[in-house]
């Protein structure tokens, strides 16, 4: 029987419920457990790919083509699993399924309601991922409180009863403030917090408490009191410099010995050695470089959340520190490249849509050609890469279709048609088709050319790669871009979509239509960002070569 851990919030939004179920995950993966993660969310979208990226971070895919929370990326970011559509469900497609089965006559004319029929989906939701796994972690999206929400915490409340309170375990994260003007750390919140809690039927077993301050003995003992649980299970989260710190952080404060006490799990220590290694390369680097964020959300990282991460796991791999330059492209297209990345080691375009910003990439991209800046380009910032080459080195007037459709010249369009590896047939999308069915989205394979820097990153010539996107690279300027020194480096296997483009005459200058940061792992650095580090660290050393790290940090004023 699968064991299940509840993690919910109080309080306020963006305590880090997310990065608290992953750590947990992360703990008991080092005691050697089998461990999955889910995310549950309140909103009636059905998936969050059509949301702005300013409204819910970045869109996270997963293999099977799934767009989902940002929070499924840091459950594959700190533990071994895989995530896919079960992994996330939503209101909306919670009630999608309740809809659709009712209308099939599922239900033989029962009056369908709340309870039982949408708890009993959530519930089915739950249990389909505990298969083979000693643990399943499920992360409530929203606030205690929240209206919406209210669903999913019936829902967890009655599976205590379908599988044992012994294999269940509610975790309750919350906010304890510290007011500065009085010098003191208020704990009314997290009362308030775990009496509704309580109200709605539920007791936590554990409460985590997000605090700036470490809580004193006499505090934990209050809101033991209070929340009616004993004092070492009010644990201190308290703010750390990485989040890769939180496992050493949590097992700190014991959290993974309440867990294994609660469940009879093995009481050995877990293994965090490697969180260790990790930690260190981190916070006391051997190295330092300065990588610019070319993008047009860069006034909300989250929009960014994976590719951040695997910057600095390319940095872990490099025992550098990555200094992120967020830098907005519209600003570029206002003032010009020279203002914002003359000081920079590497840059780097991401994916998104749509036309706001792009001449800015499209000058940035320019700028890191002709200066020989080690430069990433990611989906869109390849398609960018692309069409500047196409106009500043080929003399085309280029263009994607995406941005005008009667562009003379259109080197990134719309493919109508393609083969689907996934559904092994042929798929056909066009400008009439819903926005929801037209992207390539999921892992698809690429076979890598001989003599590319994708292949000496990689070390291998087939891999696999999530992809997020509706245009492609038109093979109808195939001959002509290559002519002028642009290098095809990744293909499709059947040779008609290109994947991975290059320029060989460039210290190191690389594009890819998909998303590589979607599989970089701490543990596990992505090839290509190890190999973006490497690269912007060995011009910098060519820069100065007898500079110590302190000798840099002084060269640019810091």
């Amino acid at each position: 029987m699968s064991k299940f851990i509840f993690v919910t919030g109080g309080v306020v939004s963006a305590l880090g419920k997310g990065i608290a179920a992953a750590a947990t995950g992360a703990l008991l993966e080092a005691k050697g457990l089998k461990v999955t993660l889910q995310k549950l969310d309140p909103y009636i979208n059905v998936d969050p790919g059509t949301l702005s990226p300013f409204q819910h971070g970045e869109v996270f895919v997963t293999d099977d083509g799934a767009e989902t929370d940002l929070d499924l990326g840091h459950y594959e970011r700190f533990t071994s699993i895989r995530t896919s559509q079960a992994n996330n469900f939503t209101t909306g497609k919670i009630y999608y399924t309740v809809i659709t089965k009712e209308r099939r006559g599922d239900y033989l004319g029962e009056t369908v309601q709340v309870i039982p029929h949408i708890t009993d989906e959530i519930k089915r939701a739950i249990k389909s991922v505990s298969d083979g796994f000693d643990v399943v972690i499920v992360e409530i999206g929203g606030t205690i409180g929240d209206i919406e929400s209210l669903p999913f915490l019936e829902a967890i409340r009655q599976i205590r009863y379908d599988v044992g309170r012994e294999n269940v375990l509610y975790i309750h994260l919350t906010l304890i403030p510290y007011i500065r003007t009085a010098g003191e750390i208020k704990t009314k919140p997290t009362q308030h917090s775990v009496k509704e809690f309580r109200e709605i039927g539920i007791q936590p077993d554990i409460v985590l408490c997000r605090t700036e301050w470490p809580l004193p003995p006499d505090v934990k003992k209050k809101i033991a009191i209070h929340c009616n649980l004993d004092v070492d299970a009010v644990i201190a989260a308290r703010d750390v410099d990485t989040i890769y710190e939180v496992p050493l952080m949590l097992h700190f404060e014991g959290l993974d010995h309440l867990i294994s006490k609660k469940f009879n799990l093995n009481p050995n220590e877990p293994d965090l050695s490697l969180w260790k290694d990790i930690v260190r390369k981190i916070k006391e680097p051997k190295n330092e470089v300065t990588i610019a964020i070319v993008g047009k959300y860069t006034g909300l990282k989250d929009s960014y959340k994976s590719l951040t991460e695997a910057l600095i796991h390319g940095g872990i791999a490099n025992d550098s520190r990555v200094n992120l330059q967020w830098t907005d492209s519209e600003e570029i297209e206002i003032y010009g490249p020279e203002k914002f990345l003359s000081d920079v080691d590497g840059i780097l375009v991401p994916g998104g849509f749509g036309y706001r910003g792009i001449e800015g990439k499209v000058k940035a991209i320019k700028f890191a050609r002709e200066k020989r800046i080690p430069f990433f380009g990611i989906c869109l910032g390849m398609q960018c890469a692309v069409i500047e080459f196409a106009r500043n080195v080929c003399g085309l007037s280029a263009n994607s279709t995406e941005f005008d459709l009667n562009t003379k010249e259109p080197v990134i369009y719309l493919m109508e048609r393609w083969y689907d590896y996934k559904k092994e047939s042929i798929e056909i999308r066009s400008e009439n088709s819903h926005k929801g069915g037209t992207m390539r989205l999921g892992a698809y394979p690429c076979v890598l050319k001989e003599g590319t820097n994708a292949l000496k990153a990689y070390g291998q010539k087939e891999l696999s790669e999530r992809h997020r996107h509706r245009y492609e690279f038109n093979n109808a300027y195939r001959g002509i871009l290559t002519r002028h020194g642009l290098k095809i480096s990744g293909l499709s296997p059947d040779g008609e979509l290109v994947e991975m483009i290059e320029i060989e005459d460039h210290p190191w200058f690389v594009g890819c239509q998909f998303h590589p940061e979607f599989k970089s792992r701490p543990t596990d650095p992505h090839p290509l960002f190890k190999a973006f580090i490497g690269a912007a660290l060995r011009e910098r050393r060519a820069l100065f070569p007898t500079l110590e790290t302190d000798d840099r940090e002084a060269s640019r004023g810091t």
